[in-house]
């Protein structure tokens, strides 16, 4: 008799969880995912068993992680809302509950742990100085994460880009790039001139998280890794891809309307935390992936156009000539 593999999702409805559970469903996982209202989020995907519960609740959370071998904490405070007062609190429960399930928790990492000094390109090993808040506070989760290793809790963080593709959620893509509904009209191009920019799309990231997991006696009690995902030299790019695979190459790319984000930043809290990321879009920050494709060999990769078109595709922005 095989034993279920079973695995805890805390943030399925989420661009990342949701991913990653069903990569892991489909490859014969039993999924539990951790939500307020399973009635509701049910819908989302159907496939994963459904349990109530709240990330803030620590008893919760333990009940939902008995039985696991895996958490995949990729709970965020909606709309970047009350990051501080939020995130560290659900990390904490979340590890709880690992180390009672002595379950391999898996956090979906950001390159929002570099600053200003860190270069144009980094590793695994490349210095954190994070000049922001929401940086200081991811610095912060890797550290409990790799404190907790010491008390038997295995972790694995996997850093990536900005996060696009047909499920994502809020993004800079949907929400900074092509905000407007209908077919695609105008595009918004964040990045200054020249700057590269580092994305990521989803299901190849989730894909790589679970070859990862499946080689969990291969892996550190603390690792780490980068994912190159989708490098483009200058984010305009990007933008233009984006007019290709919507079929609208007449699609006017405008600069980023940041002047109006600093306006609205002290009265708006999602403008606010936009805004602290726009050294992102300065300058190059390109995540260097060899330690991942030395550990898997080779890496999912689908072709830009190709994910840029299912991106559109799952926001419904793409005309019946080009679905």
């Amino acid at each position: 008799m095989v034993d279920v593999k079973r695995a805890l999702i805390i943030g399925a409805t989420g661009g990342v969880g949701g991913e990653v559970a069903r990569a892991l469903h489909l490859r014969g996982w039993e999924v539990m995912a951790l939500h307020r209202n399973p009635d509701r989020a049910q819908g989302s995907n159907p496939d994963l068993h459904w349990v109530k519960g709240d990330a803030m609740d620590r008893s919760a959370v333990l009940k939902a992680a008995a039985g696991t071998q895996v958490i995949v904490h990729s709970v965020n405070p909606p709309g970047y809302r009350n990051w501080a007062g939020l995130v560290l609190p659900m990390l904490d429960n979340m590890l709880a509950g690992a180390k009672a399930s002595r379950a391999r928790v898996l956090l979906p990492g950001t390159i929002y742990n570099y600053g200003l000094d860190a270069g144009e390109a980094v590793d695994e090993q490349s210095p954190q100085d994070p000049t922001t808040r929401k940086g200081a506070i991811r610095v912060e989760m890797e550290r409990r994460l790799r404190q907790a290793s010491g008390e038997g809790v295995r972790a694995l963080v996997v850093r990536a880009g900005d996060f696009y593709g047909p499920r994502a959620g809020n993004s800079w893509f949907a929400q900074g790039m092509v905000p407007a509904p209908g077919p695609i009209k105008r595009i918004f191009n964040p990045g200054r001139a020249g700057v590269g920019h580092a994305w990521a799309y989803l299901p190849d990231l989730a894909e790589t998280m679970v070859r990862l997991l499946e080689r969990e006696n291969e892996l550190a009690d603390f690792d780490t890794f980068h994912f190159g995902g989708t490098w483009v030299a200058d984010n305009r790019l990007f933008a233009e891809a984006i007019q290709r695979a919507s079929g609208r190459l007449n699609a006017k790319i405008y600069p980023f309307p940041w002047p109006l984000f600093h306006a609205m930043a002290p009265f708006n809290e999602t403008a606010r935390e936009m805004r602290e990321m726009i050294y992102l879009w300065r300058r190059p920050l390109r995540l260097v992936d060899r330690k991942l494709e030395s550990f898997l060999g080779d890496l999912p990769a689908t072709p830009m156009i190709d994910a840029v078109k299912a991106t559109l595709r799952g926001l419904d922005r793409l005309g019946s000539q080009t679905k």
